[in-house]
């Protein structure tokens, strides 16, 4: 697909959104009642559920570790069916293992690990759906998840994607415009309390002289989804309260 087809003369992507238009989000906690904290998440057609486990006491007993912080666990999953080329991949897929590398170091530096002393947390995150933007519903799902799960946190942490297609800065990029070699890929997570960055990675090689607009763009994206993602706790919390009333 040619840069041309990516954004149309009046300024319209391929599914209709304005450049700084994020995807219709759609999130809910608390959907799993064998977890101690899990999520649903959609962001467009990208799909993903979250389970999270703990904290619990390690599998593996190792005195030396004893005083250490929390140890996170991350385990990323694609279901077969979740793009038209049905694929079935193994574990020790690097795909896999690179999503889960990214949100474990995301996770480590926004949970209070030492609150945790000699013990696990497990996220286990499944992608059901992918259009595009799979980092980013993987850390926003799996922050509503330990969120669920009642872990201490810093903050929330909310992820976005944002790219350059022409002359022009889009936010959170569909799967048609994520795989357009020539659309630069750019997937920022931030604390919104204090607006530091979690995680900071890109696909492929944007000029600097664009950088700045990227980044803006996609933070200013992430105030956008933490709205939504204190919506769904709130709505969490106020079942849970409905509940226990009766």
């Amino acid at each position: 697909m040619s840069r041309q087809e990516l954004l149309s003369p009046e300024g319209l992507r391929v599914d209709g959104r304005r450049p700084n238009e994020l995807r219709r989000i759609s999130c809910r906690a608390s959907v799993l009642s064998s977890a101690d904290g899990s999520s649903y998440y959609e962001q467009g057609n990208t799909k993903v559920l979250v389970a999270v486990y703990g904290p619990r006491e390690p599998r593996q007993r190792n005195p030396a570790l004893a005083t250490e912080q929390a140890q996170i666990n991350v385990e990323f999953n694609v279901a077969p069916f979740s793009t038209s080329e049905r694929r079935r991949r193994s574990k020790g897929d690097k795909r896999l293992l690179e999503v889960a590398a990214f949100v474990r170091q995301t996770f480590e530096g926004a949970v209070q690990r030492s609150v945790y002393q000699r013990s696990q947390i497990d996220i286990y995150i499944h992608l059901l759906q992918n259009d595009g933007g799979t980092l980013e519903a993987c850390v926003n799902a799996a922050t509503l998840a330990l969120v669920d799960a009642g872990i201490s946190m810093v903050d929330y942490v909310c992820a976005c994607t944002a790219g350059f297609v022409e002359e022009t800065p889009v936010l959170d990029l569909c799967g048609v415009e994520e795989a357009a070699v020539e659309t630069p890929d750019l997937t920022v997570a931030i604390m919104p309390r204090n607006g530091s960055i979690a995680l900071l990675q890109m696909e492929s090689r944007l000029h600097v002289s664009k950088l700045d607009d990227v980044m803006d763009l996609a933070i200013e994206g992430c105030k956008h989804i933490h709205t939504k993602l204190d919506n769904a706790v709130l709505a969490a919390a106020n079942d849970l309260a409905e509940k226990l009333s009766h």
